[in-house]
Formats: C-alpha cells, sequence, structure tokens
C-alpha cells in the first residue's frame, strides 16, 4: 500500500535535513528577541522615593519653643530698660558692647586690666585645680567608706554636718590658711566640690549587687581585684553623676569666690565693672558665665551617658 504524502507550496522554501537531523541535533532553533531593558527612572521621581518625610511638627516643636522662651527675655528686658531710670542698658546696646568686649578678648593692660578671655582661663584654671585636688581625695574616700561599713559609720556624721555649710563660709580659713587669695579660692573649691563625689561614689559602691560580691568571695579575689574587677566598672556611672554635680557647683561658687578676694576671674571682672558702673559688661559676663557652666555640664552630661548601662539608666 502506497500513501502519498502532500507537501504545501510554503514548505519548498524550507532547507532540506541533514544527516543526523532526524534525530533532534540540526534542528534550527527559535530565537527569542532580547526584551528591551526598562526605562531608567526620571531623577526627579528616584529622589522623591529616597527622599524620608520630615515631621514638621516634632521640628517645630524642638525649635519654637526655647526660641519663644529668648523672645519673651528679650521682651522682658526691653521693658525694664525702657522703664528703667539708672540707665539701664537695652538688649541693642548690650549686643553692641558685646561686639566691642570680643573684638579683643585677649588684652592685657596690667594685672587689674585684661580682656574677658584672659579671666574666664584664670577661673577655669582654679576649678581645675581645686577641683582636681577633690577628685584625688573624693573618690578614694568614697570606695573606702562605701566599701567597710566602719568607716562608713565613722564618716557619715562628719558628712552630714559638713557638706549643709556654704562654701564661701571656708573661704575665710583659707585666707588665714594660706595667706593668698589664689589659693584661698582653689580651697574654696575643693571644699565644695568634695561632698558630691564622696557621697555619689560612696552610694555607688553599696548599690553593688550582693552576687558580685558572693562570687568574689567564692574566688578568693584580693581586694585590689575587687575594686579593679568589680567596683570600679559598677561604680563609674554613680562617679561620674558626682564629678558632674561637683563641676556644676564648682563653677557656681568661684564666680563669688573671686568677687571677694579679687585678681584676674570672671568673678572679679563682674565686681570692677560694677565698680565702674558698666552695667552692660556685667550682663556681658552673665551670658559668658553662663554660657561656660552650660557647656561644661553638656560635656560631662555626655561623658556620663556613654559610661551609663541600661540597668542604672533604668
Amino acid at each position: 500500500m502506497v500513501s502519498a504524502v502532500f507537501h504545501s507550496p510554503m514548505d519548498a522554501s524550507l532547507p532540506l535535513p541533514r544527516a543526523g537531523e532526524g534525530r533532534g541535533e540540526g534542528v534550527p532553533r527559535a530565537e527569542v528577541a532580547p526584551q528591551p531593558a526598562p526605562a531608567p527612572l526620571p531623577k526627579v521621581e528616584k529622589e522623591q522615593k529616597q527622599r524620608t518625610p520630615i515631621d514638621l511638627r516634632a521640628f517645630w516643636m524642638r525649635v519654637l519653643p526655647p526660641l519663644m522662651g529668648f523672645g519673651l527675655l528679650l521682651l522682658i528686658w526691653e521693658l525694664v530698660a525702657m522703664k528703667s531710670t539708672t540707665g539701664f542698658p537695652t538688649p541693642l546696646a548690650t549686643w553692641q558692647q558685646a561686639l566691642t568686649v570680643f573684638s579683643d578678648p585677649f588684652y592685657s593692660k596690667g594685672p587689674n586690666d585684661q580682656g574677658v578671655g584672659w579671666n574666664v582661663l584664670s577661673s577655669l584654671q582654679r576649678v581645675a585645680l581645686g577641683f582636681g585636688l577633690a577628685a584625688l581625695v573624693g573618690i578614694p574616700a568614697g570606695f573606702a567608706i562605701g566599701r567597710f561599713e566602719f568607716l562608713a559609720r565613722m564618716f557619715n556624721p562628719l558628712i552630714s554636718l559638713m557638706r549643709p555649710v556654704s562654701p564661701l563660709a571656708w573661704l575665710p580659713i583659707g585666707l588665714l590658711v594660706f595667706k593668698g587669695a589664689n589659693p584661698a579660692a582653689i580651697w574654696t573649691i575643693f571644699i565644695c566640690s568634695i561632698w558630691p563625689m564622696v557621697i555619689n561614689t560612696a552610694v555607688g559602691v553599696q548599690r553593688v549587687p550582693s552576687d558580685y560580691m558572693n562570687v568574689a568571695k567564692v574566688l578568693n579575689l584580693s581586694e585590689w581585684k575587687i575594686l579593679t574587677k568589680i567596683l570600679f566598672p559598677a561604680v563609674l556611672p554613680y562617679m561620674l553623676t558626682g564629678v558632674r554635680l561637683a563641676v556644676g557647683t564648682a563653677w557656681l561658687v568661684i564666680v563669688a569666690a573671686e568677687m571677694l578676694t579679687g585678681g584676674v576671674g570672671i568673678g572679679f571682672w563682674v565686681w570692677d565693672e560694677w565698680n565702674n558702673l558698666n552695667v552692660a559688661n556685667i550682663i556681658i559676663a552673665i551670658f559668658v558665665i553662663g554660657i561656660v557652666g552650660l557647656v561644661l555640664e553638656f560635656a560631662l552630661i555626655k561623658l556620663a551617658t556613654a559610661f551609663t548601662f541600661e540597668e542604672v539608666k533604668s
């Protein structure tokens, strides 16, 4: 039986199969046309996707209240200056005087006539010396008082008696003992700085978990190992809090001490300007004292936060 195979006229144009094509080796494969690459997003649309939305309400809540506070201060200041009959300077007059003062803050025309920069540096030097001596004495004393109950019972009454005394009450004692204004001012800073460091360090030692001390007893650690490996890391946040309080108190006291002792310093500069009836310079000194104290406080808060553990923060 003969079978007939019919081919359409279109098949005549196809090439004849080569040897081996019956096994699928030479069958031509359909070529897939490459897909066009997606068009890049416009630059503006890409920036809109990457840009995070700004919380304007939170921004204004952080910026607007401080600005309103300073604006209220300036308004009250201006009203007081307008009503004053004693020549109280206006904010604008004080600003113009401040430009003059800070145009040359480090001039020196004698021991009693120096720029505001030298006066601030002299005050900071006295604070650093008095505070450093207080840290050398107060921090070890705080560790000892917090570690040993006998010492705590021995010194707690003395600390409770001496701590409420105004630091300026110690200034005549310093003048009598040291025979000089500068050592007396440093002595006053020492007295006012030592109590916060002693108290906070002792409280930190007493709040060390008892489990830590029990482990130290089991391991038979020496007192030096207990101090360096257990107490110091645990007490460091409390100790830095005492340091921050001590520096703030010292900066407050040095101004009053320099007013009484004289010499070069921001407190003496305030008193000298009062003798010259230069109220604008007194107001400038008040702002300088506040800014320096704010910088010291901010720096020590950042330092204390960096070494404060989450357990202590909570």
